[in-house]
């Protein structure tokens, strides 16, 4: 059996800043990160974004061994005794801990069909196998018009692809933006030559030759050399259960990040934890709350006892247009637009009994903060008090 003093389950960029946070407090302590990837931790967010625009693989490394941490790599943990403060994995080892954390992330959702011709996109290898695709394939089709989606589409465009994207919904993001802005861009996909079947689900795929034909439900058809799923992830939460902790819409935190045994925490996707600037519980699956949460649950594994208040932010890039949301983005609150220039420069403030709960700053940038400043200061604000309020000035 191997003993660490922390022992980290899960190898994404949550696992990663958790590793770099301990060490911020213990310089000594031994830790060990597990995980199912056979790859050590990387950026996730230039797999739908820079790594199509040039920037070198190299360069989305976290270099995680740098904080003297043992890489146990291409392993799937199977058990987590609580009592007995252990983990076992898939090749049969055990583990023993003195803190652990759950940065398990979460599983893309599948299609009931299809099987391995969909690439379900979260991880290194599925870039480098649509990367591969594309060396020779020149048409792809792209399901759900949602944030992986919506990027996916845009990245491959700007590679000279042919994309057709299908989705139920009325708009690319419709469930993120306000109804016209999400019309907006499924015109201005279409400009970039993105082909949409809005209202469509796949109801059937299969290969012929080498390529896979798609069947939607209304029996439109389409060959493509590729084909690409962003349906959104469920949140691995089974370990969890199994070993008896709360789990609801994730596994349940307190405001230091603890589950409901104190010596073990969880962060990242998988982590279902108290806003105090919103006042409920929730869950995000981008990267500043995994580089922000995954950080402050090694601090307090190490001893640390900070509260994680922090609202985080998340943003994309959609062809030359581009964003960053923070708080609840969400089309079905109320909505007040300011634009600069419509659809091209402003700010979407979202609304619910006149607080403000979340900011859509479109081609608006360093607005982070004095948008949670916003959010967090949960007061009525009628639509004359947030025209102009922001971009501030520097």
């Amino acid at each position: 059996m191997r003993s660490y003093d922390y022992l980290i389950v899960g190898g994404g960029m949550t696992a990663d800043a958790a590793a770099k946070g301990i060490r911020e407090v213990d310089a000594q302590g031994t830790i060990g990160l597990l995980s199912a990837e056979p790859h050590a931790p990387y950026d996730r967010p230039p797999l739908t974004k820079s790594l199509w625009k040039d920037k070198p693989l190299e360069a989305i490394w976290r270099h995680t061994t740098k904080a003297s941490v043992d890489l146990l790599l291409g392993r799937t943990v199977t058990a987590l005794d609580v009592q007995h403060k252990t983990v076992g994995d898939d090749r049969g080892e055990t583990y023993s801990f003195r803190k652990l954390l759950l940065a398990t992330g979460g599983s893309p959702r599948r299609l009931p069909f299809g099987g391995d011709d969909v690439i379900y996109y979260r991880t290194l290898a599925d870039y480098n196998r649509l990367r591969e695709l594309t060396a020779n394939g020149q048409r792809f089709v792209v399901i759900g018009g949602g944030f992986i989606g919506s990027e996916l589409a845009a990245a491959l465009t700007m590679n000279h692809k042919e994309v057709v994207m299908i989705f139920p919904g009325s708009g690319i993001c419709d469930r993120l933006f306000t109804k016209d802005l999400s019309q907006f861009l499924n015109g201005f996909y279409r400009q970039k030559g993105v082909e949409l079947w809005i209202g469509e689900s796949v109801t059937a795929l299969e290969r012929k030759g080498g390529q896979c034909v798609v069947t939607t439900r209304s029996g439109k058809q389409t060959a493509a050399d590729g084909v690409i799923a962003g349906l959104g992830i469920e949140p691995n939460i089974h370990l969890a259960k199994l070993a008896g902790l709360d789990t609801a819409d994730g596994i349940v935190v307190d405001e230091r990040l603890r589950t409901s045994q104190p010596d073990i925490y969880a962060a990242g996707d998988v982590a279902f934890f108290h806003s105090p600037a919103l006042d409920r519980r929730l869950r995000v699956e981008h990267e500043d709350n995994a580089n922000t949460m995954g950080r402050q649950a090694g601090r307090n594994m190490a001893g640390a006892a900070e509260p994680y208040h922090h609202l985080p932010f998340f943003y994309s890039d959609l062809f030359e247009l581009g964003y960053e949301a923070v708080g609840e983005v969400d089309s079905r609150l109320s909505a007040m637009a300011d634009w600069k220039e419509p659809y091209r420069e402003g700010v979407i403030y979202y609304q619910k009994g006149g607080q403000v709960r979340g900011v859509l700053l479109w081609n608006v940038w360093g607005q982070v903060d004095a948008a949670r400043e916003l959010i967090a200061a949960r007061q009525p604000f009628i639509a004359q008090d947030l025209k102009q309020r922001l971009p501030k000035a520097a």
